[in-house]
């Protein structure tokens, strides 16, 4: 059995990796209303990788008898105004996402909760390279991205991104 406040706490974590499946479908369509497919499918890779962490955590919960609630979730509250905001908003939104990870791991930790600590080892790791990625591409858009050729062969790298599901064993 999981303790309460580390089920509580993954339980929310289920409901904000929805959450951020819909921030990055907003991204995402912000980019297509752009004309930039790459942007907008990248950004729609990454809202099928968080809907893969809400049922990642969804069935670690369910594997160790903790009971899932599903909350309302939020409307992407986002001003877009240009093409550099959506990937800040995705860096600032990855920073948060692992800080609410740790915050599990240490609830966890405080318990001697070992197999969240394992699992949430994972997580840990992706969201060092989900700050890596969204980082670089702000980095690259701040670089090329007001010069119309470099913007058309960063969309086109972007463009070339493919779906990957996640392989961790539960």
């Amino acid at each position: 059995m999981l303790n309460e406040k580390v089920a509580n706490l993954l339980n929310l974590q289920v409901n904000r990796e929805f959450y951020s499946a819909y921030l990055y479908l907003e991204l995402a369509n912000h980019y297509a209303e752009e004309g930039l497919n790459g942007f907008s499918n990248w950004y729609k890779i990454q809202a099928q990788e968080e809907r893969d962490h809400a049922m990642l955590f969804i069935q670690f919960m369910q594997n160790n008898d903790a009971k899932v609630v599903f909350e309302t979730i939020e409307k992407p509250e986002v001003e877009l105004n240009d093409n550099l905001t959506p990937l800040k908003v995705g860096l600032n939104h990855e920073v948060y996402v692992t800080n609410l990870i740790n915050n599990i791991y240490d609830a966890a930790h405080e318990t001697k909760d070992f197999r969240t600590m394992q699992f949430l080892d994972w997580f840990i790791k992706e969201q060092g390279e989900e700050e890596t990625n969204a980082s670089d591409l702000v980095k690259k858009m701040e670089l090329f991205g007001s010069d119309p050729k470099g913007l058309y062969l960063l969309d086109q790298e972007l463009g070339a991104r493919v779906y990957t599901a996640p392989s961790l064993v539960l």
